[in-house]
């Protein structure tokens, strides 16, 4: 039986607290506890339930030079997080019940954060047939959210016929919002800058467009709709709208969609590639009101990693995509919290209470007597220069590599268990995680 003491924790309220687990639940909150507890002094450090993020992707199976899902759980604790969504873009794809359960047997096997599956809408996400989402759904991995990130469900007919095959069970279609018939060999935001370096543009009505026809869509048939990555500042709108008319509609935004801009393009360094496109100043502050006023729901990563030789290269031959477990608090609380937009009751909100609440994840999200001890302990006043040298990721394409940001995760229990001790992975499994990058 796991027994751990957390003396001295601070709570959203500033009330501080010791917090006792006992076989990976919470035993009691209280002051001056004591007993037969391994004691974990946080000195005043914030408390929050474990973060979940709904939007991670782990590679494995078969891009394991990428990732594994174990080096990303590894990260994933490290970044205060206790549960992932594991995207369906995998080789095989997760598109059948023996897929899905293969990445939660991983998970389990990993032991360092919950991993659930996300399922593909269609079979080996062409767009074309519908998968096994029932199979899925009944597997042993219980399956609730079905996406074919990478790409758009651009089919009209398929993602009525998902939403509606999704609502006998109460799932729900995460739609990559990216109509391809305008994306063609797009690289980057279309704008300004694109035409300065001569890249093809990524319209934001390419996004917009998509959007607004599921969110009708999901309202025809009154199933459930999550719009991945939100980017743009008339996707924020149509959020907006949808929700005053009661339309069951979700929305994430990414923390580097958060901070960055399409002007870093102009550095021609592919590390700032990224599917959906870094959009311009105007669209990030839409996209911090949203998030702030309840627009957007949650903050996810898009945890996109990718080997060395995969991003530097040219642009047009880069892969897109950028890492974010481990950073994820920082850049929120840089762009969000720092700029007085919101508190850190709100950043517990979108990283971790309603992520939990969308996907049913029942064991995460809450830090109370007799729920699951999945907790992350914050240090808000520190700050910390991002080296992806010393990332847990196999991958460094991290687009905050040498930036200075605020905010450090000091420790994590992931159903009790001491997963992260000052800042680093505990236990024998952060041994031998080797990397894919140049030094």
């Amino acid at each position: 039986m796991t027994q751990v003491l957390i003396k001295n924790a601070r709570m959203l309220d500033d009330h501080i607290v010791d917090i006792a687990i006992t076989d990976g639940r919470i035993y009691e909150i209280g002051s001056d506890l004591t007993g037969a507890y391994e004691v974990v002094d946080v000195a005043k450090k914030l408390v929050l339930p474990g973060f979940v993020d709904l939007h991670t992707h782990l590679r494995e199976p078969g891009k394991e030079n990428s990732e594994t899902v174990l080096s990303g759980s590894q990260a994933a604790a490290r970044g205060g997080y206790t549960a992932l969504s594991a995207m369906a873009n995998t080789s095989p794809v997760a598109d059948t019940a023996g897929v899905v359960e293969q990445v939660a047997r991983l998970g389990r096997e990993a032991g360092i954060c919950d991993v659930f599956p996300i399922g593909a809408v269609t079979v080996g996400l062409k767009g074309e047939v519908m998968a096994e989402m029932s199979a899925m759904a009944q597997s042993a991995a219980k399956v609730r959210i079905f996406s074919d990130d990478g790409n758009c469900v651009s089919d009209p007919l398929m993602m009525r016929r998902a939403l509606e095959y999704v609502k006998s069970f109460d799932g729900i279609i995460a739609q990559h919002a990216q109509e391809p018939a305008l994306t063609r060999d797009s690289q980057m935001n279309e704008g300004v800058v694109s035409s300065k370096l001569g890249l093809k543009g990524w319209p934001s009505i390419a996004e917009e467009s998509i959007i607004a026809r599921d969110i009708l869509i999901a309202h025809y048939v009154g199933s459930r709709l999550h719009i991945c990555h939100l980017t743009t500042a008339g996707g924020v709108e149509l959020v907006r709208w949808a929700k005053s008319q009661g339309i069951k509609v979700t929305a994430e935004v990414t923390p580097h969609h958060l901070l960055l801009t399409d002007t870093l393009a102009e550095s021609y360094d592919a590390v700032y590639k990224v599917n959906p496109p870094l959009r311009t100043q105007s669209d990030v502050l839409a996209l911090r009101t949203g998030l702030a006023d309840g627009t957007i729901d949650i903050v996810a990563t898009d945890h996109a990693p990718h080997p060395i030789e995969d991003k530097e290269c040219e642009w047009n031959a880069a892969a897109f995509g950028m890492l974010g477990l481990e950073t994820a608090l920082s850049v929120v609380v840089e762009s969000m919290i720092s700029t007085k937009l919101m508190d850190w009751a709100r950043l517990s909100s979108v990283m971790s209470t309603t992520p939990a609440q969308i996907a049913g994840y029942t064991e995460h999200g809450r830090l109370a007597v007799g729920g699951a001890a999945n907790l992350t302990i914050i240090d808000p006043d520190s700050r910390w220069s991002v080296d992806r040298s010393k990332s847990s990721s196999r991958s460094v394409n991290t687009p905050f590599h040498g930036m200075e940001l605020p905010a450090t995760v000091v420790h994590t229990f992931f159903n009790g268990v001491h997963v992260v001790n000052n800042g680093q992975i505990t236990g024998n499994r952060y041994e031998g995680n080797s990397k894919v990058r140049s030094e």
